[in-house]
């Protein structure tokens, strides 16, 4: 059986309207063959819904809140993302866990709301250093996609110790916790890898059995960078 693949851009909060049309037109030019997406800042979902509508290029989001509607001000909810034509939403990062502190059962909720909108959630599970040392990855990542009702989703698996951090993971390492998750949402769900994936790793990440594309952060603001990831998914 054939999984899905995925190369996903994480834009975080980086970007200008200029710097983004570069980035979206060099993206389009390089025409990425591999199924690809970009996850971008709330205020310039319109400007990239525009520029790939009809490209194989899709387009979503890094976040959504988990209620409908409401005085909640600042969130955005997840109907309003589904408007701009938004297929999938990031939920529950490592830095919406840590930084805002987002719990397990916050990140069920928002993934939910992305269900019931019609998008498909890019779940995100990864356990710290101090909890690899520990030896209690499995445990770190069984809860976290345990407190969600899984199902017609992405999965992504991002140590949060390779992120940013200079230090990565071997093939190897994310392998073994991607069996591990495969072994729970079976062999159709698409599982990415989100450890500081570049050009210089991704074909040999992407080689091993259970890994079926990645979350690409700082490298898919660089168009070159994010195609030759892409065409490593190949």
């Amino acid at each position: 059986m054939t999984r899905s693949r995925l190369v996903a851009g994480n834009w975080k909060m980086h970007g200008s309207r200029a710097s983004i049309a570069a980035l979206l037109d060099a993206l389009v030019q390089g025409n990425p063959g591999t199924a690809c997406a970009v996850c971008v800042p709330f205020p310039y979902l319109a400007q990239v819904a525009e520029r790939l509508r009809g490209t194989p290029i899709a387009w979503g989001a890094q976040n959504a809140s988990e209620h409908a509607q409401g005085a909640y001000t600042g969130e955005v909810s997840a109907a309003m993302l589904a408007e701009f034509g938004c297929r999938y939403v990031i939920v529950g990062h490592s830095e919406r866990r840590q930084l805002y502190g987002e719990s397990d059962r916050q990140v069920a909720a928002k993934f939910a709301a992305v269900r019931s909108a019609g998008m498909t959630p890019i779940l995100c599970v990864g356990e710290t250093l101090a909890e690899r040392e520990a030896g209690k990855t499995q445990d770190v990542v069984a809860r976290q996609l345990g407190a969600v009702q899984f199902e017609a989703a992405v999965l992504a698996y991002e140590p949060v110790w390779a992120i940013g951090s200079g230090r990565n993971a071997t093939p190897e390492q994310a392998q073994e916790v991607h069996a591990f998750l495969r072994r729970r949402v079976g062999a159709e769900t698409p599982i990415l890898y989100g450890g500081s994936v570049k050009p210089q790793n991704a074909a040999a990440i992407f080689a091993m059995p259970d890994v079926d594309g990645g979350l690409i952060g700082g490298a898919s603001l660089v168009a070159k960078d994010f195609l030759d990831i892409v065409k490593a998914a190949n």
